[in-house]
């Protein structure tokens, strides 16, 4: 059999989406699935849209496998419709991040727990999970375990789940969800985006709590000379001190926001500051971004790669969603599915921070997490009340203020 997958990728989603057709494993999940020896399959890559994450093409690749196996001789070409693929592809797993500390009489966090509930993010062949396909066959074969990304490749549930500051005692609890309403796979970050989001919160909170600067609580607590200096650059960037943030509080609804992570603490560092404005929705002002990448060999690219991310990110923590509503099945187009549109995209500066490291670090999700943390923490400054859940629509704001 000679299979050719076609793909029909979309940016935006906030269902899973892949970087490309993996040739192997769909290969290896295809002979499974059809009790046929590998080397009977063949499987072509057709380039693409590329996409972070996990989506339909390895799905509709199955789907012309099963036909094909049932019409020999024939040439089988399968297409998804854009609202199949928004209906039927892997989500992102939605997760719950809980976090606490005990403090020193200082106010500094001295044991640190971050306790995680989530369903995979490895849901692709071979991670893990079975093709669409396979279960509408009669004799499917057996539905594997749930598995989650290692920590070797960077971790799923748990990326970014242990914070980079100096605390004595950090630990992660992860509890793997096996059974959840929606197939899961990998969204671009997997688990770093919620993590890092709800464990910068909390050191806002923390440092709120402590009657000190968001800025300097953090300095403080970090003795890594990298990531102190991607969060002074952005502070310098955004003109942010104390006296100014008071400012902010003195204008209706308007503030900043300052979210910091390395990326799989391994990856690039990155601070990204965020001004907003919140009236009847929020709205992005500014977005300030420092990052150390290591050795850059394209800054044009590694530029847009954090700008990227901080657009889509925003699009995450102000606008998307998958309701698990069982009478639609889900968003099917770009008007059940909001993205962010240009008008709403904010001015956006970026600085990479000079590096005496000869070697290059990953920055395509840097500014996820980052970017996140920062907008939850300026709109929790700029309505009075802290905001501890995603999305940041209209109807959670309103629920939490009249709550």
């Amino acid at each position: 059999m000679r299979l050719l997958s076609q793909r029909h990728s979309h940016f935006g989603q906030g269902a899973a989406r892949p970087r490309s057709i993996a040739i192997d494993p769909l290969r290896a999940a295809l002979s499974r699935m059809l009790k046929l020896e590998a080397s009977a399959i063949s499987v072509r890559h057709v380039q693409g849209p590329g996409c972070y994450g996990h989506n339909g093409a390895d799905d509709a690749a199955a789907d012309a496998a099963v036909i094909a196996v049932r019409l020999p001789g024939r040439p089988i070409r399968v297409r998804w419709r854009r609202q199949e693929e928004f209906a039927f592809e892997p989500v992102s797993s939605a997760m719950v991040v809980k976090v606490r500390a005990t403090l020193d009489t200082a106010g500094h966090p001295v044991d640190w727990t971050t306790e995680i509930w989530s369903g995979t993010h490895q849901g692709r062949p071979g991670g893990g999970a079975m093709l669409l396909a396979a279960e509408a066959l009669p004799d499917p074969p057996p539905v594997p375990a749930p598995i989650d990304v290692p920590e070797a490749a960077g971790g799923g549930a748990t990326r970014n789940g242990e914070p980079l500051y100096d605390f004595a005692a950090k630990r992660i609890i992860h509890h793997l969800v096996p059974e959840v309403p929606r197939r899961t796979s990998a969204l671009r970050s997997l688990g770093a985006m919620p993590n890092v989001f709800a464990l910068e919160s909390f050191i806002d909170e923390l440092a709120e709590r402590a009657q000190q600067d968001p800025i300097a609580y953090r300095l403080a607590r970090l003795s890594d000379p990298r990531a102190r200096r991607v969060i002074e650059r952005a502070a310098a960037m955004a003109n942010w001190n104390e006296t100014e943030r008071r400012a902010d509080r003195d204008q209706a609804h308007r503030a900043k926001g300052v979210g910091f992570a390395q990326y799989k603490n391994r990856a690039a560092y990155a601070a990204v500051i965020v001004e907003l404005e919140v009236e009847e929705s929020i709205r992005l002002l500014h977005a300030w971004c420092a990052a150390d990448a290591g050795l850059v060999v394209n800054p044009d690219a590694v530029i847009n790669q954090l700008e990227g991310g901080i657009i889509q990110s925003a699009s995450w923590v102000l606008k998307e969603q998958v309701r698990f509503d069982t009478a639609s099945g889900g968003p099917i187009d770009w008007e059940t599915y909001p993205v962010l549109r240009f008008s709403e995209v904010p001015e956006i500066a970026i600085d990479l921070v000079a590096s005496d490291s000869d070697t290059p670090l990953g920055v395509g999700e840097a500014t996820a997490g980052p970017t996140a943390a920062a907008i939850g923490n300026a709109a929790s400054r700029a309505l009075g009340i802290r905001m501890r859940d995603l999305p940041l629509t209209r109807e959670r704001i309103m629920a939490r203020l009249l709550a």
